[in-house]
């Protein structure tokens, strides 16, 4: 690959507005990133340890844990230590491969959230037929082209930022690298790569979300249609967790990307990325625990 840049490395300036609160801030996520790993190692051996839990729905359970650990470990390692340096910096391949890994993680949870919402819509409106459309090899598949779609839209945009010139300056006003934070440094056409971050969100983006929408209706018409009232509640309790994450996932993503370019302190724009890269994988294994009577159970047995 013939890349024509000038900048070897980048300067985060990320919580760089407030200097005295380095250590307040490294605690805090510290806190966060360990919490964050216990929840979703927890989660990830209480459904293989329990029989109880090796269920196709707590099988794509585990499968978002462990991309939680691997979306948070893209971003807060290097997050930690840069707080004790004087100067936040990271190589331009360091940036490139946290940007790889950073969009892997973030289009495959999209895609996988929505597998896991057409698991749910067969246990509730198709349930007789639920052992067949649900089987090992649909759910591995689903998992496999889950990840597959990640790295695929991943590797197009890491290749073609790879191809932009950076001339300076090689500040970058957040704490982690990310596609649009890169394309405001390059000094090259940036043409081919809007257009396709606009088709990626489209595709990997967009339609997992609507995918997961449409398929929510169809489960909330399906249970509003049972007759007794505590059969309606049995059945939206095993869809209530993943409803929570979804609408947690993707209302972040949108505020995260959706929002207009100006108008925005550095500090918002960080608050916003906290929101979306860090703290949303902390709560992912605490909704699942908090909500679901099987993994609260599992989780006491592991614990003692």
């Amino acid at each position: 690959m013939n890349n024509q840049t000038d900048v070897t490395e980048f300067i985060f300036l990320g919580f760089s507005n407030h200097p005295s609160l380095k250590g307040l801030f490294f605690l805090i996520f510290l806190v966060i990133y360990l919490t964050t790993l216990l929840g979703n190692m927890l989660i990830i051996m209480a459904t293989r340890v329990n029989s109880a839990l090796q269920t196709p729905m707590y099988y794509f359970l585990s499968n978002l844990s462990f991309l939680d650990i691997c979306y948070t470990s893209t971003t807060v390692p290097v997050m930690l230590v840069n707080f004790f340096r004087e100067t936040k910096t990271i190589s331009y391949e360091g940036c490139l491969c946290q940007i790889f890994f950073f969009v892997t993680c973030a289009g495959t949870e999209g895609v996988l959230l929505a597998a896991m919402a057409y698991d749910r819509y067969v246990a509730i409106c198709h349930p007789l037929r639920y052992p067949v459309l649900m089987s090992v090899r649909v759910c591995v598949c689903l998992v496999t082209k889950s990840w597959l779609c990640g790295l695929v839209n991943s590797l197009i945009h890491t290749v073609l930022a790879a191809t932009l010139t950076m001339c300076g300056p090689n500040q970058i006003s957040h704490f982690l690298c990310d596609i649009p934070l890169l394309l405001k440094l390059s000094c090259s056409d940036t043409s081919i790569n809007e257009s396709t971050l606009h088709a990626a969100s489209a595709t990997i983006g967009l339609s997992p979300c609507l995918f997961t929408a449409i398929s929510y209706i169809l489960i909330i018409s399906a249970i509003l249609r049972i007759p007794s009232a505590q059969g309606r509640r049995k059945a939206f309790s095993t869809c209530a967790s993943h409803l929570t994450v979804v609408v947690v996932f993707f209302g972040m993503a949108n505020f995260n990307y959706d929002r207009p370019n100006v108008g925005y302190s550095l500090d918002v724009d960080i608050l916003v990325s906290v929101l979306f890269c860090i703290i949303t994988p902390m709560f992912n294994p605490i909704i699942y625990s908090l909500r679901n009577k099987e993994v609260k159970e599992a989780m006491k047995k592991l614990a003692g």
